[in-house]
């Protein structure tokens, strides 16, 4: 009777070829590619992103993703509109008053609490908004406007305003009475100009009741409901690549440089630092989840422009946000 085991001679061939089958790797997994415009030029704001890039987390979830800088005269959200980009990064504000005319749907929150500011000195007298009335006030252009003109339709507030570009010379020259910040880049920068907290009278729009969330994750409608995975795998690895800057500050901010290094952006350790803390406060705030927008941050901010006619017809929260449940 022949045996049903293999020739002794023939054992180490077969081990081998067995071997050869589980240890080689198979296929390569493709990666879909995909592309994310951010509203502003590379620096800590998101550090999440490029850390995520770096790490190689967009990777992991199937995303071969690009990442395109913005700045004072890139519009992402128009980049959605005629395909440029896939996502994109805005504000809450941005996103329902171009819902008006583009579908775009927010998939994740960022940012839950609003960082956006108006600066005077403290010289000037000026120790609330209302003290604005009559004065020149410095407003970045086009979507970065509609926080604070709400702000003045509301209270009826009569400023002058001026183009403020990504300078801050003509504040710090007395050209306006106040000059728009973030809380984790301008007011900071203004800092690092040799001027003092005590020079400095901060005007947050949080303390008028305009606390609004702001960076956000949109697309166009049609990707979320064409491409589900790739932005739920998008969302994922941004969230990760957050949580792993902020546990890890100084190998983030060595990423983020280099990113800011390539795109010729200049930089300085100490202020990127100062705004990697500050996204922390304003990212990772107690009680909120992480990447959610809850229905009450919607429905206040909703609220706002509507009474200020920033938007006529705003979507409902469902319609809007195809994100994580909160």
């Amino acid at each position: 009777m022949r045996s049903a085991f293999p020739k002794p001679s023939a054992v180490p061939t077969l081990a081998l070829a067995l071997c050869l089958v589980f240890l080689l790797p198979g296929p390569a997994r493709a990666l879909e590619k995909a592309s994310l415009v951010l509203q502003w030029l590379p620096q800590a704001q998101f550090a999440g992103y490029f850390v995520a890039l770096d790490k190689g987390f967009y990777a992991e979830e199937g995303i071969d993703l690009t990442i395109r800088p913005g700045g004072p005269d890139i519009l992402a959200s128009e980049q959605l509109e005629d395909g440029r980009a896939d996502f994109a990064t805005l504000f809450l504000t941005t996103g329902l008053e171009r819902h008006e005319s583009l579908p775009l749907v927010n998939i994740a929150q960022i940012v839950q609490h609003s960082a956006l500011m108006l600066i005077a000195r403290t010289s000037s007298g000026i120790k609330t908004f209302h003290d604005l009335d009559g004065r020149k006030v410095g407003l970045w252009a086009n979507e970065f406007q509609i926080q604070p003109r709400a702000l003045f339709r509301r209270e009826n507030i009569h400023v002058t305003v001026v183009p403020q570009t990504s300078s801050l010379d003509l504040f710090m020259r007395g050209g306006v009475a106040a000059c728009s910040g973030m809380w984790y880049n301008e007011y900071h920068t203004l800092l690092t100009y040799g001027l003092d907290e005590t020079d400095l009278q901060p005007l947050f729009f949080t303390d008028a009741g305009l606390n609004f969330p702001e960076d956000g994750i949109y697309c166009l409608d049609k990707t979320a409901r064409e491409r589900p995975e790739v932005c739920a795998g998008l969302v994922r690895a941004t969230l990760k690549g957050w949580r792993w800057a902020f546990e890890h500050k100084d190998e983030a901010l060595d990423i983020v440089l280099r990113h800011m290094e390539a795109a010729r952006v200049p930089a300085g350790r100490a202020h990127q630092r100062w705004m990697l803390e500050r996204m922390e406060d304003v990212t990772m705030p107690e009680g909120v989840p992480m990447g959610v927008l809850r229905r009450e941050d919607y429905e206040r901010v909703v609220r706002a422009l509507t009474e200020t006619r920033f938007v006529d017809h705003p979507p409902s929260y469902e319609d809007f946000y195809k994100g994580e449940a909160q």
